[in-house]
Formats: C-alpha cells, sequence, structure tokens
C-alpha cells in the first residue's frame, strides 16, 4: 500500500527512498526550505544518484549518502572501490537553516551536508539523522538545513543504530585497504550489509536503489470547502479518504482510476472540522 498525506494547507513532496535495509517515506519541506528541496529534487530527477550507495555510517549520529556511485551495481564480482565515482556536483546553495520555519536536527530528520567552517557549501550530500542531534547540529556552522523528515520506515533507520564498528558488524574501514586513494578518510565508516572483516564487493554496500516522489496539496476556499490535488497512480484506484482524530479512523471520500496525471476532488462538506487527508493506492 502506498499512502499520500494531506493536511489544510501545503503537504510537501513525498519522497520514496528504496534502500537495502527497507524502504522510507520521507516529507519534503518543499515551502519552508524550497531552495534545499529543488536542489535534492533536481539530484534525483537527473539521474545524478543512480547506483548511488550510503557511504558513511556512525550509530547513534548519522547515515550519509549523496556522494558516491558505482558504475554497475549488478557487478556481482567487483570488488569496492573499484569503479567508484563522484555523484556529478551541480554547485553549492544558499545555507536555509533560519529561512521559513526552523526544523530541529531530531531522529528521522534528512538534512544536507556541507563543508566545516562554510555554511553555504551544500552540494549533493545528504544525511539522516539517528538521533536527536540537535544540541550539536543546529548550532554548527550556520545551523545544518533539515528539509525532511520519514513519515513511514523509521524502524530503517534504527536498524543503522545496531551496526558497529568496533565489532566489525555491519561498518566497514576502508582507510586501513589502500594509501593512495582519490577518496582519502571518505569510507572510514563504510555501511556494509554483513558482519566480518573481509573486503567489500559491489553486493555488500547499502544502496539507495531507487528515489521517487509523489506530493498531495490540499487547500482550503473561503467557503470553507477543500480541493485535494495529488499525482495520481496509474493502473490503479486512487482512495481518497479523510479523519478528524489522530490517531485517525479513515472515512471514505472518492475513490478514482488514477491516470498517471494530477487529479483533483472536491470535498464539499463546509460544516466538517479540521480535516486531515490522505490518498491510498493498494499493491
Amino acid at each position: 500500500m502506498l499512502t499520500l498525506l494531506g493536511f489544510n494547507a501545503w503537504a510537501g513532496t513525498l519522497a520514496q527512498f528504496r534502500t537495502t535495509f527497507g524502504d522510507l517515506d520521507v516529507e519534503l519541506y518543499d515551502q519552508d526550505k524550497p531552495v534545499t528541496v529543488q536542489n535534492f529534487i533536481r539530484y534525483v530527477k537527473s539521474g545524478a544518484y543512480t547506483n548511488m550507495f550510503l557511504h558513511r555510517c556512525i550509530p547513534g549520529f548519522i547515515v550519509q549518502g549523496g556522494g558516491f556511485s558505482v558504475a554497475n551495481r549488478a557487478d556481482t564480482n567487483a570488488f569496492f572501490p573499484n569503479g567508484v565515482y563522484f555523484v556529478a556536483d551541480f554547485g553549492t546553495i544558499t545555507n536555509e537553516f533560519n529561512v521559513g520555519r526552523r526544523f530541529a536536527n531530531s531522529f528521522g530528520t534528512i538534512a544536507m551536508a556541507k563543508s566545516g567552517g562554510d555554511p553555504n557549501s551544500a552540494s549533493s550530500q545528504w544525511f539522516f539523522n539517528l538521533a536527536d542531534n540537535s544540541a550539536n547540529l543546529d548550532n554548527q556552522n550556520g545551523g545544518f538545513t533539515v528539509f525532511g523528515r520519514a513519515i513511514r520506515g523509521t524502524n530503517v533507520l534504527g536498524s543503522f543504530n545496531l551496526l558497529n564498528k568496533s565489532t566489525n558488524n555491519g561498518i566497514f574501514d576502508m582507510t586501513w585497504a589502500w594509501t593512495n586513494s582519490p577518496f582519502g578518510q571518505t569510507f572510514s565508516d563504510l555501511p556494509v550489509n554483513y558482519a566480518g572483516r573481509f573486503y567489500p564487493r559491489y553486493a555488500d554496500l547499502v544502496y539507495v536503489y531507487d528515489l521517487s516522489f509523489l506530493s498531495v496539496r490540499v487547500q482550503q476556499f473561503t467557503n470553507h470547502t477543500r480541493q485535494i490535488s495529488w499525482n495520481s497512480i496509474t493502473n490503479a484506484v486512487n482512495y481518497v479518504e479523510f479523519t478528524t482524530n489522530l490517531p485517525p479512523v479513515w472515512f471514505s471520500l472518492v475513490a478514482t482510476n488514477g491516470t498517471g496525471s494530477p487529479l483533483n476532488v472536491l470535498d464539499s462538506n463546509t460544516n466538517a472540522p479540521s480535516r486531515f487527508y490522505r490518498v491510498r493506492v493498494n499493491y
């Protein structure tokens, strides 16, 4: 089942991360961090993140990606780091930590990585917070811009906290393996999908297999009717549902066949209290 959530305002773009450890649904903060979100979307839509793997994991802190890819993920015999390359760099962006609402670097949020001492140096790399890092990252280097949060799949992030570098359980230090690498100390905390101290192959890396976007908008008119708009899922019934309570009890508003294009429906109940909406597709 795929679910898009909306409220009585713009709901952020939904980014779906399919990873080696499981799937994450992440709401992006389009309105509050527009430059950062559009930068991220540009990288995804350009294909720059194709065959991208997560290259840094520090349990209890962060897991980081967006920086490196492999030439051919299907090559099960290739050993790391042969064929590893940098993700294309589209240039740096302005730090938006203090733009719009301020979001703390708390567990489950996604933020931009950047160079030390330069608040405006973020480009392609990002990280998920594996703990509440607000006391540190909100006050360092101009603040690390949070531009989204995981709304489903936080258990996937929790699995990274179970890895342990000191016991060779899922984190591999590649810096001892070679001396003349262009990557320097980059892969000192490389997450892998095995326990042990043997040289990783492509198949052992932790990938983001796919990144895709869905978005939903709820617009309230002056007569208190609400229009729900979303990017519909083709060849499937798209169920628009609402609730007035949290935790939710969902009621049907309409069911319609998706076309793959944007669709709109109107909630004409003008006497209803604040409503939360979702668009659901069964797989």
